[in-house]
């Protein structure tokens, strides 16, 4: 009998990363695992507190880990990466989506070992996260996001307390926190119920007449329905006077951003819009863009100051994290992710993302729709086709990659207008009409239309 064909030795897979560790974050406990040539007992667990995780860190210095990887958990993840990230670890933060379990029971011990054996041979790949005054500049904007949604709610407040009282304040005003309102809100809270006194603080650019005023201010001042309007008061302008503070703490970190940066070469040209924004911050965010980035973003269409300056704070200011505008847009989920499988595309939907940046450029594409320009011609033309809100994705990637080139490359965006993206769309539909009739055979030939009879 012949013997058995024994079977090849498989290849061990060399390591990328040899002095490689993991660390599997939880509310009370770590657990942290490094290979089993550095350590006689390679996973050990550490609370939570400061002092443990530096204990920890100690470890992983004493076993001579160079590069350490986590997962995103909640917020949990933010002091030991912080820690670490200052003892001079390379530290890594990778989406659990992508770090595949371990078939089989799982615990923490097993999802710490399975991750640093992935890390060892590069099979993860780092999240992307700013670094140094970048990281506080988004900090100190989505604190602001948050105070500017508590205030929200307490102009709901507001509006309910005036309806309590059958005051349509609301509906003669464009916006109850705007000039003529905020008078005629303080005005009842300091006692005031004579409906033609507080129909006399309109503001001269009202649209409603003083009359028009006077009849919605006509209620029944009940004493409980004034106190809740009083109290959604106060803790409005109390979360407005900490937007106030954001807003200085944002402008002192741009001042430091722009002290480490050449001055720009060219001069900022003037706003192509000087409509104030709503809750946009204090200070002339346009003129500080420009003089950190050195181009004007808010050239491109639908990015206004406050919207780039969020976007430059959720992607930084070097994009060179990205090779590509390519890369980039795949990073923000606003390109196709192609599933093929047998030759055949089964999937091409954009992947599912909670990313703050692509809600961004999402907002400025829905911006952008109306406005008579190449981008909002692109926007309506295929809203008609495939729907609005493929519309927005496709658009939102069009702002992205103008986003990248503008601030990698230096590009400087003008805008063709919406009639010449017309005209080049007409074009282009023409010549491939002209090459599937010759591919049958025939020839176009194009007929001058006959003017409109009037």
């Amino acid at each position: 009998m012949a013997d058995a064909k024994r079977p090849r030795p498989r290849q061990a897979l060399p390591p990328v990363h040899a002095h490689a560790a993991a660390i599997d974050i939880g509310a009370t406990i770590h657990v942290a695992a490094v290979g089993p040539d550095h350590d006689p007992e390679p996973v050990r667990t550490f609370g939570t507190f400061t002092d443990e995780i530096r204990r920890m860190a100690d470890w992983l210095a004493a076993c001579g880990i160079e590069t350490i990887v986590m997962e995103s958990t909640g917020i949990y993840w933010i002091p030991a990466y912080e820690i670490l990230d200052e003892r001079g670890f390379d530290v890594q933060l990778v989406n659990a989506r992508d770090a595949k379990h371990v078939p089989g029971r799982k615990t923490d011990v097993s999802d710490a070992q399975w991750l640093q054996r992935l890390h060892e041979h590069g099979l993860l790949r780092a999240s992307f996260l700013p670094k140094g005054e970048i990281k506080a500049l988004r900090a100190y904007l989505r604190q602001r996001e948050r105070l500017l949604d508590y205030a929200a709610s307490h102009i709901q407040h507001m509006q309910k307390a005036l309806m309590q009282m059958n005051l349509q304040l609301q509906h003669v005003v464009a916006d109850i926190t705007g000039v003529t309102g905020m008078r005629i809100i303080r005005a009842i809270a300091a006692g005031e119920r004579d409906p033609r006194i507080l129909a006399s603080y309109r503001n001269y650019r009202c649209h409603a007449s003083a009359e028009t005023i006077r009849q919605a201010l006509v209620g029944n001042y009940r004493e409980e329905h004034v106190f809740a309007l009083t109290q959604a008061l106060e803790l409005y302008d109390l979360y407005q006077a900490k937007v106030e503070a954001c807003d200085a703490r944002i402008d002192a970190m741009l001042e430091r951003l722009r002290a480490a940066v050449p001055p720009p070469t060219e001069p900022l040209s003037p706003a192509r819009d000087r409509t104030r924004q709503p809750n946009a911050p204090s200070f002339d965010v346009r003129a500080a863009l420009h003089a950190l980035l050195g181009v004007d973003l808010t050239r491109i269409h639908g990015l206004g100051p406050y919207l780039a300056l969020k976007l430059v704070g959720e992607c930084g200011t070097d994009l060179s994290a990205w090779p590509s505008a390519k890369h980039f847009t795949s990073w923000l989920c606003l390109s196709p992710s192609n599933k093929i499988s047998g030759g055949k595309v089964l999937s091409a939907r954009t992947r599912r993302s909670g990313s703050r940046a692509a809600s961004l450029l999402r907002l400025a594409a829905r911006t952008v729709g109306r406005t008579p320009t190449a981008l909002g011609a692109f926007y309506r033309r295929l809203s008609a086709r495939i729907g609005k809100a493929k519309a927005i994705t496709a658009t939102a990637r069009k702002i992205a990659v103008l986003f990248y080139n503008t601030l990698r490359h230096g590009m400087h965006y003008a805008d063709p207008g919406a009639s010449y993206y017309e005209e080049r769309y007409r074009q282009r539909v023409l010549a491939t009409l002209k090459r599937r009739a010759r591919a049958l055979g025939y020839a176009l030939q194009e007929i001058p239309a006959e003017p409109a009879v009037s």
